[in-house]
């Protein structure tokens, strides 16, 4: 066992498994001493069918957890083996209802012996261990009914990555990524246009040096995104655009953006103002997502700075 001493917790699944194929050895072994001709699979359908009542595949499958197909294929082999057969139901035509037959109501009279001694031999395990395992099982099929280790997985995963994403403000060391990652985004679909080349080369001129504020994410250090806070116009309805949002393809779908984005619209609600536009392309459609989750509403009319631009929004703070 040492692998699993080196593992630790995150091998739980590949230690039950072998824990599980050790269990169904044995317990096909322990049929063979009673000379019951059953597979470990079949054992829950089986006992679900001990009480001589007959039952639907759908109303088995529910009584022991386990999936409709999975189900169907064991009262297949079982059917197979003339241990269960089919039977009409007397209040539905449609509905094919399950049973022993006669040979599996004398399999089961000898199963009811081999489950007292099975019962015993696991009371004995279980004196002899510190824990008790069926307890366990319980309790971790109680906390993965509240919540599934996949979603739990998932929200320290995203936890973890929150925690290697720093947002900071612009400092001279980021005016290459600041380029570098806008001209990668837009090169993608269209061609940089001169306005893009002045504010990208020159963003403290642009940008900083009108009262504007850049954010930069770094991912363990390394700058990964970028987004600006523009000041418009004075004659413009707008106090601020939003601008210049570009995230490494690379690292998408760890929320980047949205915390970029969230920091510039923090900032401009800090200096005070009341709305923030920007605008963008409909064929950006996870950027237009997250907008509208932002809670930006499309203008009815635009007018836009960049010929790539087809829709603008408007945000209201």
């Amino acid at each position: 066992m040492d692998f699993y001493e080196r593992t630790g917790k995150m091998a739980i699944g590949s230690r039950l498994r072998v824990l599980t194929e050790t269990l169904t050895r044995n317990a096909s072994c322990i049929y063979g001493l009673y000379g019951i001709e059953i597979k470990p699979k079949w054992f829950p359908v089986f006992y679900s069918l001990t009480d001589e009542q007959p039952k639907s595949v759908t109303s088995i499958a529910k009584e022991i957890g386990q999936s409709h197909p999975s189900v169907s294929t064991i009262v297949k082999e079982m059917i197979k083996a003339e241990i269960i057969t089919e039977v009409d139901c007397d209040t539905d035509r449609r509905c094919t209802l399950i049973t022993l037959t006669e040979y599996g109501k004398s399999l089961s009279q000898e199963l009811i012996a081999e489950l007292r001694d099975v019962e015993r031999a696991v009371e004995q395990i279980s004196a002899e261990c510190d824990n008790d395992l069926w307890a366990a099982i319980a309790d971790w099929e109680r906390a993965l009914g509240r919540k599934s280790l996949l979603e739990r997985v998932r929200e320290i995963k995203e936890q973890r990555e929150r925690s290697e994403i720093e947002i900071v403000e612009y400092q001279p060391q980021y005016k290459k990524a600041f380029y570098e990652l806008n001209r990668k985004w837009i090169e993608q679909y269209w061609e940089l246009e001169p306005h893009d080349i002045e504010v990208l080369e020159n963003p403290e001129t642009h940008i900083l040096e009108k009262g504007g504020h850049i954010f930069v994410a770094l991912y363990n250090g390394f700058p990964v995104g970028v987004c600006a806070l523009c000041p418009m116009p004075d004659d413009s309805p707008y106090n601020y655009e939003l601008a210049k949002l570009a995230v490494n393809s690379s690292i998408q779908r760890k929320g980047i953006g949205r915390r970029l984005c969230d920091a510039v619209i923090n900032k401009a609600r800090e200096l005070g103002a009341d709305t923030v536009f920007l605008e963008s392309n409909t064929r950006l459609k996870p950027a237009i997502a997250l907008y509208r989750k932002l809670g930006f509403r499309e203008l009815p009319e635009y007018h836009p700075a960049y010929a790539r631009g087809d829709i603008q929004m408007e945000l209201s703070i």
